[in-house]
C-alpha cells in the first residue's frame, strides 16, 4: 500500500502536486469558516452530565434559557471626575444602556479574508443592570454576546460594542471599564498581535534559513514550508468535515494547536525524504532522480508511515476520557496527522520526482561525497563512550525530572497577573464589592415533587450559603416562568479564577447546598469555579486511563516495527524518562521559580501524548538505521556510528525546526506554559533521546538489543567507503529505513 502510493506519485507528479494543490487552496479558505461551527463556548458543556456542574448547566438551558452559546461582558460605570453616581446619573445610565441595547452591533469588515467566506457575527447584545457599589462609585451592567470568545468575528463585535458605550457613556460625562472572558480574551490578543506576528516570521525565518545552511539550496529551503502550507490547509478542511459528520464539537483552542503540530511534523517528514533523497543521489549518481525519488519514498515512507501512527495511536486514546476537550482533541489531532501522512507519501515524493536534483541547485553537493564531518566525529564520539554518554544523558533528564516533585495543577484560565484593562476593571470591582461578582457561582434547584419552588421555601438554603465563609454576599432567589426552578448566585470574596475560589465551590458551598436543600428538590452548584472544580476530577480520572492505554499501543506500534521485545522497551523507557524531565523543567521554572499555582492542568496529559509519540518518532528513525547498518558485516558500534552519521543531521535539524514550530505558540495567550515544555521536550527528545541515549544503549548492547531475532549481515552486502548505500541494492524490500 506504501509503495504503491509512493510509486503512483512518482511516476506522476504533476498530477498529484496539481491536486493538492486546489485542494489546499480551497479548504485553506473554507476551513476557518467550517472550524468556527463546529467549536463550543462553554467548558461546561465537555463534562459529562453526572458532575454537579454540568448537571448545574443543564437547568440553566432548559428551566432559565441560558444560550450555551452566550458570554457575559462586566461594564463598569462611573462618573469621570470620581464622584458617587446619583439619582440623575443611574438615569443616564439606564437610559444609554437601554440605547445601546437596542442597536445591533456589525461585525467590522476582515480585509484579509473574502467576506463571503467570513461567519457574520452582527448581533444586538442583551444588556441588564447587575449591581451598584455600595459607596456608589460605580454601576455594574451585565452584557450578553453569543459566540465563541476565541472566534475572530465575536471579538470583532465586542470591540465594536466597547467602542460604542465608551462613546456613549463619555458624552454623559462617565468613563467605562470592561472585563470577564471576552474582554480579557481580547485585551490579551491585542497587547501579544505583534509578538504573535513576529513570531510567524521568525519560525519562517527559522525554517527556511535551517535548510539553506544544511542543503545549500533555495529550492530546498522553500519546498518543505509550500508543502506543510498545501496539506495543513486540505487537513485544517478535514478535521472541518469529520467533525460536522461526527456531531463533535471542539475546543476552540484546538485549531491553533493543530497548525504548529502539522506544521512542525509536516516539514520533519520531507527533511527526512530530502537527506535520504540526497544521500540516495551522492551514491549511485547514474540513477534517474525518479527513479532514486521512489525508491527512497518507498523506504523512508514505511518508517514515516510508523512514526505517523504512533502519534495517532497516542491522540486515539483521548476518546476515552471523559473530559471532552481531551476527548474533541484526540480525533482533531489524529485526523490531521492522517491527512499529513497521506501528504508525506503522494505530494512530497511527488515533489521530489518533479524537481529531481534541481532540487539542490545550486548546490554542487551531490557531485562530491561530502568529508566526514561533525556528525561523523559526533557518532564516534557516541560509539567509542558509550557508557559515559548514557549516564550523562540520564544524569541530565533525571536532574530535570526531580522537579516533578510539589507538582501542582492550576486550573486558573491563563495568566491571572496579566495587566491588561480587563484586569485592572476587575481590580476595581473587587475594591468594593466581593470579586465573584463579575463571574459568580450559580446555585440552581429544581423541583422534583409536585409542589413549586418560593423565595420562602429556599430561604434556608439562601441564608446557609451566607453562612459560609468567603462568601461575600448572596443575591436574591430567582425562580423561573413556572416556579419549578430556582438560581441563587453567590459572590465569593476570591477570583473566580484562582484555586481559592474553586475549593469554595467543590467544598463548602456543596456542603451547604446538599445539606439545605429542601426536601424534593435536586440542587447543583455551577459557575465557572465549579466547573473547573469539576474538571479537576475528570482529568485526574483521565490521567489514570490514558497514560497506560497509549504507552500499551505505542508499544505494539514499535513491536510490530521493530520486531524485537527488548527495542520497543528501550525506547519506552527513555521517551518516559524524557517526559518526566520536560514536566520537571515546567515544574522548575513556572511553579518554583516564577511563582505560579502550579502547572496548567492540560500540560501533563498533552505532554505526554506530544513528546512520547513525536520523541518516538525520532527514535522510530534512527534505530530504524542502526538495525539497517547493523544487517552489513562488521562490529555493531561500528554500525551505530555509521547510522549517527547518515542520521543526525536530519534528526537535528528536524528537532530544531519542530521545537521552534512549538516556541511560536508563545505569541497565543494562555500557551506559554505548554509552549515551553513541548519546545524543550521536542529538542530533549530530538537531541538526547535519540542522538545519545538510543544510540549509546545500541553500542553498550549490540546486536542484543533485537533479542530475540537480531539482525544479521546480508548474504552480499558489502561496504565502499563514503557510501551509504551497496551495490546492486541488495536489502530486502521489508527493511525500513531513513
Amino acid at each position: 500500500m506504501i509503495r504503491a502510493l509512493t510509486g503512483y506519485s512518482t511516476r506522476h507528479p504533476w498530477k498529484v502536486i496539481t491536486l493538492w494543490a486546489v485542494l489546499g487552496l480551497a479548504l485553506s479558505a473554507l476551513a476557518p469558516t467550517l472550524l468556527a461551527r463546529v467549536t463550543q463556548n462553554q467548558t461546561g458543556d465537555f463534562l459529562p452530565r453526572s458532575y454537579d456542574s454540568a448537571a448545574a448547566l443543564h437547568i440553566a438551558e432548559e428551566q432559565f434559557g441560558v444560550d450555551p452559546d452566550a458570554t457575559t461582558v462586566t461594564v463598569l460605570v462611573a462618573r469621570a471626575d470620581g464622584k458617587p453616581l446619583d439619582a440623575a446619573d443611574q438615569q443616564q445610565i439606564e437610559a444609554r444602556a437601554a440605547k445601546l441595547a437596542q442597536r445591533r452591533v456589525v461585525m467590522p469588515r476582515q480585509d484579509d479574508k473574502p467576506q463571503f467566506l467570513v461567519p457574520d457575527r452582527s448581533q444586538t447584545p442583551r444588556i441588564a443592570p447587575a449591581m451598584t457599589a455600595p459607596d456608589r462609585s460605580f454601576q455594574l451592567l451585565s452584557v450578553e454576546l453569543l459566540g465563541n470568545p476565541a472566534d475572530e468575528g465575536v471579538q470583532g463585535v465586542y470591540r465594536a460594542f466597547r467602542d460604542s458605550a465608551r462613546t456613549q457613556f463619555a458624552e454623559a460625562g462617565m468613563r467605562t471599564g470592561f472585563t470577564g472572558g471576552l474582554a480579557d480574551t481580547v485585551d490579551t490578543a491585542d497587547s501579544h498581535a505583534t509578538a504573535t506576528k513576529v513570531g510567524g516570521a521568525l519560525i519562517t525565518l527559522l525554517i527556511v534559513l535551517l535548510n539553506v545552511l544544511v542543503f545549500r539550496s533555495v529550492l530546498a529551503a522553500l519546498l518543505p514550508l509550500l508543502a506543510a502550507a498545501m496539506i495543513i490547509g486540505v487537513a485544517g478542511g478535514a478535521v472541518a468535515g469529520a467533525a460536522m459528520l461526527t456531531g463533535l464539537k471542539l475546543d476552540a483552542g484546538t485549531p491553533g494547536l493543530i497548525n504548529p503540530v502539522l506544521l512542525g511534523i509536516g516539514i520533519d517528514y520531507l527533511l527526512f525524504l530530502l537527506f535520504r533523497f540526497r544521500e540516495q543521489l551522492r551514491a549511485r549518481p547514474e540513477q534517474s532522480a525518479r527513479e532514486a525519488a521512489g525508491q527512497v519514498a518507498g523506504r523512508v515512507g514505511t518508517a514515516i508511515t510508523s512514526a505517523a501512527l504512533t502519534i495517532v495511536a497516542a491522540f486515539a486514546t483521548l476518546g476515552v476520557a471523559t473530559f471532552g476537550q481531551f476527548r474533541s482533541l484526540g480525533p482533531a489531532i489524529a485526523v490531521a496527522v492522517l491527512v499529513m501522512l497521506l501528504g508525506s507519501l503522494t505530494l512530497m515524493p511527488a515533489l521530489l520526482a518533479a524537481a529531481g536534483r534541481k532540487m539542490f541547485w545550486p548546490s554542487r553537493a551531490l557531485r562530491r561525497e561530502p568529508p566526514e564531518g561533525l556528525a561523523a566525529r559526533f557518532g564516534a564520539l557516541v560509539t567509542r563512550r558509550p557508557l559515559m554518554m548514557l549516564a550523562a544523558s540520564v544524569a541530565l533528564l533525571g536532574a530535570l525530572a526531580a522537579g516533578t516533585v510539589g507538582i501542582r495543577m492550576d486550573y486558573g484560565q491563563g495568566d491571572s497577573g496579566a495587566r491588561t484593562p480587563a484586569a485592572a476593571t476587575a481590580a476595581e470591582i473587587s475594591r468594593a464589592l466581593p470579586a465573584g461578582v463579575s463571574d459568580p457561582t450559580s446555585v440552581f434547584v429544581a423541583a422534583e415533587d409536585a409542589g413549586t419552588l418560593t423565595a420562602d421555601r429556599l430561604g434556608g438554603l439562601s441564608r446557609a450559603l451566607a453562612e459560609v465563609e468567603g462568601v461575600g454576599q448572596v443575591a436574591p432567589t430567582v425562580l423561573n416562568e413556572d416556579h419549578r426552578a430556582a438560581r441563587i448566585d453567590v459572590y465569593p470574596t476570591a477570583d473566580p479564577q484562582s484555586q481559592e475560589a474553586r475549593d469554595l465551590a467543590s467544598g463548602p458551598i456543596r456542603a451547604a447546598v446538599a445539606a439545605h436543600a429542601p426536601a424534593g428538590t435536586a440542587a447543583h452548584v455551577g459557575g465557572t469555579a465549579a466547573v473547573f472544580a469539576d474538571i479537576s476530577a475528570a482529568v485526574d480520572h483521565d490521567l489514570t486511563i490514558v497514560f497506560p492505554v497509549a504507552a500499551v499501543l505505542i508499544a505494539l506500534i514499535l513491536l510490530l516495527l521493530l520486531r524485537s521485545l527488548l527495542a520497543p522497551v528501550a525506547l519506552l523507557l527513555s521517551v518516559g524518562l524524557g517526559f518526566a524531565a520536560t514536566l520537571g523543567a515546567a515544574t522548575l521554572l513556572f511553579q518554583h521559580t516564577l511563582g505560579r499555582p502550579g502547572v496548567s492542568f492540560t500540560l501533563p496529559l498533552v505532554l505526554f501524548l506530544f513528546v512520547v509519540a513525536l520523541g518516538t518518532d525520532y527514535n522510530i528513525l534512527i534505530t530504524d538505521r542502526i538495525r539497517e547498518e547493523m544487517r552489513r558485516p562488521g562490529p555493531a558500534r561500528a554500525a551505530v556510528a555509521r547510522a549517527l552519521r547518515h542520521t543526525a543531521p536530519a534528526i537535528a535539524t528536524a528537532g530544531l525546526i519542530l521545537a521552534g514550530s512549538f516556541a511560536t505558540l508563545a505569541t497565543t495567550p494562555g500557551t506559554e506554559q505548554v509552549a515551553f515544555a513541548m519546545t524543550l521536550g521536542i529538542l530533549l527528545s530530538a537531541l538526547v533521546l535519540s542522538l545519545v541515549l538510543v544510540p549509546a544503549l545500541a553500542a553498550l548492547l549490540g546486536r542484543t538489543l533485537w533479542w530475540p531475532v537480531r539482525p544479521r549481515p546480508t548474504p552480499g552486502t558489502r561496504l565502499r567507503p563514503r557510501t551509504t548505500e551497496p551495490a546492486g541494492d541488495p536489502e530486502p524490500a521489508r527493511v525500513k529505513a531513513y
